[in-house]
C-alpha cells in the first residue's frame, strides 16, 4: 500500500552550495508511522509546473535522533533537486511517504564496519555511522568517503566532528578527484585505494560488514576487491545511484501486446499493453495507483510479483537471483513477454 502524509518542513540547512539538508515536523500522530532503520529512505511527493514528481532520498539522521531529515543534491537535469536546491523554504509542505528500503544497519553488540561512499551516496551511510556509534558502543566504523574536492563534501563538518567525539570508534578518510588536500588522498575509489585500506592500513581489523554507496561502477569495484579479499557476498551491502541497461535484456524485449492484471490493495485491475512499455508506466497509465519512486531501477519502491506470465527487467542491479527466481520484479524495468501477466503488488 502506498502511504503517503503531508508533512512540513521544519528547516532547511545548506549542506554545500549545490547540496541542502531538510529537516521535516513529524506529528505526534505520525510518530510511529515515520520510526525508521538506519539506511532506509523516504519517497518525497510533489506536483511542479503541473506535473506529478516523486523522488526517494535516504534518510541521514539517526533513528533515535527523534529528527526526519533527507539531503538532495542538484543534478543536472533534475526537476525535483533543483526545485528542492532552490524553491523549497521552511513551512512549506510536501508529501512524504513512509520509510521503506533494504539497505538497512542491523544493530549488533560488537562489530567493524566499513563504508565506501561517494557524492551524495553518504547520506544512507551517515545514519548507519551515528546508529552504530549511539547504540553499539563496543563497535566501530571506518569510513572511506569520496568527493571532487573538500568545498563539495556533504557533511563533511558534521563527520569530522564525530571523528573528534568518538575517535577510538570512528575512522574518517576523504579521497578527493579533483583536489590536493593535506592528509586526505588523492584520485578516485578503486582497487587500488580499496586495497590499501583493507590490505595496509587495517589489515588487522576484522571487518564484518561493508556499506558501499554511490556510483555504479565504484559499488562494482570496490565490491569485486573486498570479494578478493575474502569478504562474502553476505558482507557486502550496496545502494546504488543509477543502475546500467542489460543490454541482453534489452535485445528480448519484442512488438506485441499483453494483458495484464494487477492486484493492490487487496483490489483486482486489468489492461492491454504494448511490450515495448514497461508495466509501471501502463499501469500509471490506466489510472491505477502503483506504488513508485525513483522509476531508475535502483530504489525498489515498485516491487511487484509474477503470478503468472513471464518478465524481463531491462536493468536490475539490486533484486538476487534467488527473488527473480520467486518472480519478483521491477515494474518500472519490466516488460512482459507473454501474452497475459499477473503482477501482485501486495504480495511482496
Amino acid at each position: 500500500m502506498s502511504t503517503f502524509h503531508k508533512l512540513s518542513i521544519k528547516n532547511i540547512i545548506q549542506e554545500t552550495a549545490s547540496a541542502v539538508s531538510i529537516v521535516f515536523n513529524v506529528p505526534e500522530n505520525l510518530k510511529t508511522n515515520f520510526s525508521f532503520k538506519a539506511g532506509q529512505y523516504l519517497t518525497l511527493k510533489t506536483e511542479i509546473e503541473g506535473e506529478e514528481i516523486r523522488r526517494a532520498y535516504s534518510i541521514c539522521s539517526s533513528p533515535e535522533s527523534g529528527e526526519l531529515k533527507v539531503a538532495i543534491k542538484a543534478v543536472e537535469n533534475g526537476i525535483f533537486s533543483t526545485y528542492a536546491t532552490s524553491q523549497l523554504k521552511v513551512g512549506d509542505t510536501l508529501e512524504v511517504h513512509e520509510p521503506e528500503g533494504n539497505f538497512i544497519l542491523n544493530p549488533a553488540k560488537t562489530k567493524n564496519y566499513i563504508g565506501f561512499a561517494a557524492g551524495s551516496g553518504i547520506t544512507p551511510v551517515l545514519s548507519m555511522i551515528k546508529a552504530v556509534l549511539e547504540q553499539e558502543p563496543s563497535s566501530s566504523f571506518t569510513l572511506i568517503y569520496g568527493n571532487k574536492s573538500a568545498e563539495e563534501t556533504i557533511f563533511k563538518s558534521e563527520l569530522e566532528t564525530l571523528s573528534e567525539e568518538y575517535t577510538s570508534r570512528f575512522n574518517l578518510h576523504y579521497v578527493f578527484s579533483k583536489q590536493n588536500v593535506e592528509g586526505s588522498l588523492f584520485g578516485r575509489i578503486d582497487n587500488a585505494f580499496t586495497n590499501y585500506f583493507v590490505k595496509n592500513i587495517y589489515k588487522n581489523w576484522p571487518f564484518e560488514t561493508a556499506f558501499l554507496c554511490g556510483p555504479e561502477e565504484m559499488i562494482k569495484t570496490v565490491s569485486a576487491t573486498l570479494k578478493d579479499n575474502g569478504f562474502k557476498d553476505s558482507q557486502i551491502l550496496f545502494e546504488l545511484f543509477t543502475a546500467s541497461i542489460d543490454e541482453e535484456s534489452v535485445s528480448q524485449i519484442k512488438d506485441g501486446e499483453t494483458e495484464v492484471t494487477v492486484l493492490l490493495d487487496d483490489e483486482e485491475f486489468s489492461f492491454t499493453m504494448k511490450q515495448t512499455d514497461d508495466i509501471l508506466a501502463s499501469a500509471l497509465r490506466n489510472d491505477i495507483d502503483a506504488p513508485y519512486s525513483c522509476q531508475g531501477g535502483v530504489c525498489s519502491s515498485c516491487l511487484g510479483k509474477v503470478t503468472e506470465g513471464k518478465a524481463i527487467m531491462s536493468k536490475n542491479s539490486i533484486l538476487t537471483d534467488a527473488e527473480v527466481s520467486d518472480g519478483f520484479i521491477l515494474t518500472c524495468q519490466a516488460h512482459p513477454t507473454t501474452s497475459k501477466i499477473s503482477i501482485d503488488y501486495d504480495d511482496v
